[in-house]
């Protein structure tokens, strides 16, 4: 669909309601789940919700910006006959995809996502270019990964990165995705969610902004039913049915 099917009346509203359904501007919300007691592991980076890294960029700008996700499997107990006589386990069946809303300086606001087909564009806009290539979380490594464009990134004002579960059981303590950030001349940066709460497919993991052509990570780790939820819990006025972005916002 075209850009005239969201109106500015939407995106306006959009604004006006995000306080009420997040985190997002300091309160608590009521499709957005934090676990305000989860204080983290210290010894990751970015360990706790709330917490920020800034980033000045060299004289040339930013290179290449890379956010891998990689998740991890639990082994799950077989609670057949033979599984509970044998003490067998079984990987939990789970399909995660990474995706991501994004935000341009002109106002553009739109959604990339294996679900719906979209995959971005590293060399014009949105400047985001999504793999979605591995399913499994078998593979070493990060399992999928999205490239952004350091050259454009004073085109971009902020990019909200989130995982979903596309297929299986909504049971975050059985998947534990994380999310790197790596940029050539700076440390790798990290976040790795650890509330892990079911029955909601969607955490809004990292928030990624412009900052006076600076680069802002700050840890989201906040869970929703989906992704029409947490696109008004942030404000970005997209239309959505069932998980897929049926329109783009400018």
């Amino acid at each position: 669909m075209t850009d005239d099917n969201v109106s500015q009346e939407s995106l306006s509203e959009a604004d006006r309601t995000r306080n009420r359904f997040s985190t997002y501007g300091n309160t608590l919300g009521e499709a957005g789940y934090k676990d305000a007691a989860d204080a983290g592991n210290k010894n990751d980076f970015l360990a706790t919700s709330g917490e920020t890294i800034a980033l000045s960029p060299g004289a040339n700008g930013f290179d290449e910006i890379y956010v891998g996700c990689a998740w991890h499997l639990r082994n799950l107990k077989d609670t057949s006959f033979f599984g509970k006589l044998f003490g067998r386990t079984r990987q939990a069946g789970v399909d995660l995809d990474l995706g991501c809303l994004y935000e341009l300086q002109d106002g553009t606001r739109g959604a990339l996502q294996a679900l719906g087909e979209e995959d971005g564009n590293f060399d014009t806009a949105p400047f985001i270019r999504l793999s979605h290539d591995e399913r499994s979380g078998a593979a070493e490594g990060d399992d999928e990964f999205m490239r952004i464009n350091g050259q454009q990134w004073r085109n971009i004002k902020r990019v909200v990165v989130y995982a979903y579960i596309y297929e299986g059981a909504a049971d975050w303590s059985r998947v534990r995705p994380e999310i790197h950030v790596r940029i050539p001349g700076h440390n790798s940066m990290s976040v790795k969610p650890k509330a892990h709460l079911q029955n909601l497919a969607v955490v809004a993991i990292a928030l990624l902004e412009n900052v006076r052509d600076g680069f802002k990570m700050t840890n989201l780790t906040e869970y929703f039913p989906g992704q029409a939820e947490m696109d008004r819990a942030y404000g970005f006025g997209l239309q959505w049915d069932d998980g897929l972005k049926t329109a783009q916002a400018s």
